[in-house]
This record gives structure tokens, C-alpha cells and sequence, in this order.
């Protein structure tokens, strides 16, 4: 019960606005994942960008299971180093990829162009349903929930990567 565990990875591109730069976001992230994007809206109106509520303006994805471990090993070889300060208190794990031309088996592609993205991994532990389920949903105990240390653990450890304290 104490296995530490990736339930979710998730990808975002965020555009600020529709249209063709959307388009290529969308595209994108088709490519990079094999899956099909959803598209994200804008939930305030933000006069000085011309973003209103209900307009386009990111994209993402989710990936889950065997394709979120196999997808993570390729974006940490595009990332130079992770930071403490990316994780949060329940031991999930946010970090950015400045270029998408960085992810190894990703080439350039002119009528793109270049974006970058956001990278969260939620991690859990089995019995962690029950704070999400319906009937009788439940708080996870103090000593059940994952910290940062072994968050940090978990990552060098299955994906060999280096955390700066």
C-alpha cells in the first residue's frame, strides 16, 4: 500500500488565442502524444489580450498507465534539471519545456513553429480513491500521503533523474 505510483501526466500548450497559432498547438500536441487534445477555454475576460470567457485558448492532454512512463522518460531528457521548488506539498511534480524541439524523436516542423509546454505529474498511492470517489468520499491520512522527499525519491530513482535541493 505504500507503492508510490504515476496516476496522471499531463500536457499543456497555452496559446492566447484562436486560430492558426491554436491550430499548430493542437497538432502539436497530436504528434508529440498520439492522442487527441482537448481544447482548453478562457474562464476571465482579459481586456489587454483580447481573451474573453468562452474563447479558445490552450491546449491539452492526458495520459495515464504504461504511455505516461514511457512519455516521461523522453520529456526529462529535454529538461536540464528539476528544482525542489517544482514540487508541490502532496509530492506532485510541475516543470516547463521551452521548446518542443528539445524532446528526443520530435523534429522541427516549419509550419508549427515553436512552442513550449507544461509538464504536471500527479503522483498517488493505492487507497488514494478514496478521496475521489462519490459515496463516502474520505480524506487521505497524514501518514499515507506522499511528501516531497519521497517524491523526490521515486523520480531518481525510476527515472534517474537529478533533483537540486
Amino acid at each position: 500500500m505504500r507503492e508510490i505510483k504515476i496516476e496522471k501526466l499531463t500536457l499543456n500548450i497555452g496559446v492566447g488565442e484562436a486560430g492558426d497559432k491554436l491550430e499548430n498547438a493542437f497538432n502539436l500536441m497530436k504528434r508529440i502524444t498520439n492522442r487527441k487534445p482537448v481544447k482548453t477555454y478562457a474562464k476571465k475576460r482579459v481586456p489587454n489580450w483580447n481573451v474573453r470567457i468562452g474563447l479558445p485558448i490552450g491546449v491539452k492532454v492526458t495520459i495515464r498507465g504504461k504511455d505516461a512512463e514511457e512519455l516521461l522518460k523522453r520529456l526529462f531528457k529535454a529538461v536540464d534539471k528539476i528544482k525542489m521548488s517544482q514540487f508541490d506539498e502532496d509530492g506532485n511534480l510541475s516543470f516547463g519545456i521551452k521548446e518542443y524541439i528539445h524532446i528526443p524523436g520530435v523534429k522541427y516542423d516549419p509550419h508549427i513553429g515553436i512552442y513550449g509546454m507544461d509538464v504536471c505529474v500527479t503522483l498517488e498511492r493505492p487507497g488514494y480513491r478514496i478521496k475521489r470517489r462519490r459515496y463516502l468520499n474520505r480524506k487521505v491520512g497524514k501518514k499515507h500521503k506522499i511528501t516531497k522527499e519521497e517524491a523526490t525519491k521515486f523520480f531518481e530513482e525510476k527515472f534517474g533523474v537529478k533533483v537540486e535541493k
